[in-house]
C-alpha cells in the first residue's frame, strides 16, 4: 500500500526566466497530479546571476550564481523545495541541504542555432557565433577557429531575439531548454558528443531540499530517475574533484548500458583558445558512479589537464 502524505502545501524556489518557470511548473504539475490534495505555490527568486546580464559569468564567478538566492531561502525556510538546472548548481551545497531528487534528462547536447546555415560546418570564415559558456567558446575554437566567438549573456529567450535581430549569425544553446519551451524547431543539428561535449549535468533537472525533510524527499521520490541520477552522480563527483563549475572549460558525460548496470564517463579539460585539449573516457559498474567519476578526474588531471586549469584558475590544483 503506497504511504500516505499529509504535506498539503509546497513551497517551490525558482528563478524567473521562462525557462525556470518551465521547469518548475513541470515540477508543479506532476506533484499535483500525484497527490489532488497537495497546493504547490512558486515563489520566484532573483539570483546574482540574473541580475549580472552584460558581464561573462566566468569574470564574475560561475559557482552558484543561479541558486545561492535560492538555497538561503531553503535554509531560511521561505521555501520548501528549490528546482534547478543541474548543470548550474555547484559540486559543493550548503550544510544541511541537498539534491534529493533529479528528474528523467532531456537531450544533454547543444544546439547550433543559426540564421541561414544548418551545421556549424557550414558557417562562413568570419561569422559571429554567441556564447559565453568558455567550455563550448573553447570547443568550437577547436572546431572552425575561423569563427568569430562572440559574449553572449541573457535567458534563453532574450539569446535567441538577439540572434533574430542580427547581432549574431548563430548562436549555442542547450538542446534540453529548446526542447522544455517547445522550440526545438529553432535549432538545426545538434553537435555530437565527439565535436562537443556537454557541461555536467547538462539537461537534467534536480530537486534541492532540507536533509531534515526527510518525508517530503520521500514524498517526492516518485519523480526520481535512477538511470539519470547514476550518470549526474558519476558528472558531479568528476566535477568536484576538478573545483570545477559551469563557466570553467570542462566537460563531462556519463551513460549506462542498456540493461542499467555498466556506467562511463567521458571528460575533457581544454585550454580557453582551443589549442590544448586532454580527453579520457572510464568505465564500470554503477554500483562504483562516484568513483568512476573521480578516477576520470584525476587521469585527465595526471595527462595535463592540470597544467591547463593552473592556468585557468591562476593557481594548481593539488
Amino acid at each position: 500500500m503506497e504511504k500516505e502524505f499529509t504535506k498539503r502545501n509546497i513551497r517551490i524556489g525558482t528563478r524567473a526566466s521562462l525557462l525556470a518557470l518551465a521547469q518548475s511548473n513541470w515540477i508543479k504539475d506532476r506533484i499535483e497530479s500525484k497527490y489532488p490534495h497537495c497546493a504547490v505555490e512558486l515563489v520566484k527568486i532573483i539570483t546574482k546571476g540574473d541580475k549580472i546580464v552584460d558581464v561573462p559569468l566566468a569574470k564574475v564567478g560561475g559557482k552558484g550564481l543561479f541558486v545561492k538566492e535560492i538555497e538561503e531561502a531553503l535554509l531560511s525556510d521561505e521555501v520548501d523545495i528549490a528546482v534547478h538546472s543541474m548543470k548550474d548548481v555547484p559540486a559543493e551545497l550548503p550544510a544541511g541541504l541537498h539534491i534529493g531528487i533529479i528528474t528523467e534528462r532531456e537531450n544533454p547536447f547543444d544546439a547550433f542555432i543559426a540564421t541561414q546555415a544548418k551545421t556549424w560546418a557550414a558557417m562562413p570564415p568570419g561569422a559571429r557565433v554567441g556564447t559565453s559558456s568558455l567550455r563550448r567558446k573553447a570547443q568550437l575554437a577547436r572546431l572552425r577557429p575561423d569563427l568569430k566567438i562572440e559574449d553572449l549573456r541573457g535567458n534563453l529567450d532574450t539569446r535567441l531575439r538577439k540572434l533574430d535581430e542580427g547581432r549574431y549569425d548563430a548562436i549555442i544553446l542547450a538542446a534540453a531548454g529548446l526542447n522544455r519551451l517547445k522550440l526545438s524547431h529553432r535549432a538545426g543539428l545538434c553537435f555530437t558528443a565527439a565535436e562537443m561535449l556537454p557541461a555536467v549535468a547538462q539537461g537534467a533537472v534536480g530537486i534541492e531540499l532540507r536533509r531534515e525533510d526527510d518525508q517530503l524527499r520521500q514524498m517526492l521520490s516518485f519523480m526520481e530517475h535512477r538511470p539519470t541520477t547514476l550518470a549526474v552522480q558519476a558528472e558531479r563527483s568528476y566535477l568536484k574533484r576538478l573545483k570545477g563549475g559551469c563557466q570553467v572549460p570542462l566537460a563531462g558525460f556519463a551513460t549506462l548500458d542498456d540493461k542499467g548496470q555498466i556506467l562511463t564517463i567521458t571528460g575533457l579539460i581544454v585550454s580557453i583558445n582551443g589549442d590544448q585539449q586532454v580527453r579520457a573516457s572510464k568505465t564500470g559498474t554503477v554500483e562504483n558512479a562516484a568513483r568512476i567519476g573521480l578516477d576520470l578526474a584525476e587521469e585527465l588531471l595526471a595527462k595535463g589537464g592540470r597544467a591547463i586549469l593552473a592556468e585557468v584558475y591562476g593557481k594548481a590544483i593539488k
